[in-house]
């Protein structure tokens, strides 16, 4: 059974940074393009980073303006996401998805996979 597991959320203030990791088993996640979304109380779920499959591409959403990389390691099972200058308009639940069909795909729908979430809060 495919999994997705999110870790590294939590409270910070504005201008510091966190790394978040998203772990994958049950799939053959080197073949995956694989992303983060985010959802803000009361706001839909949006876009923030994709990454293809072997990691030799990656966009990110305009808002993230460069403060945001995300990557995955030589086994490819696992994708961070290292955030830095964060912002309040950054806190959210955070979302790792995977698209078995490698797309790199900036919506949602376009992924199989997700995982329950990891939440980041930045304090003004």
């Amino acid at each position: 059974q495919v999994q997705l597991v999110e870790s590294g959320g939590g409270l910070v203030q504005a201008g510091g940074s966190l790394r978040l990791s998203c772990t994958a088993s049950g799939g053959t996640f080197a073949s995956y393009a694989m992303g983060w979304f985010r959802q803000a109380p009361g706001k839909e779920r949006e876009f923030v980073a994709a990454i293809s499959r072997y990691g030799g591409n990656a966009y990110y959403a305009d808002s993230i303006n460069g403060r945001f990389t995300i990557s995955r390691d030589k086994p490819r099972t696992t994708v961070h996401l290292q955030m830095t200058s964060l912002k309040p308009e950054d806190t959210a639940v955070y979302f790792c998805a995977a698209d078995p069909s490698g797309r790199l795909s900036r919506d949602g729908r376009g992924y199989d996979y997700w995982g329950q979430g990891t939440q980041v809060t930045v304090s003004s």
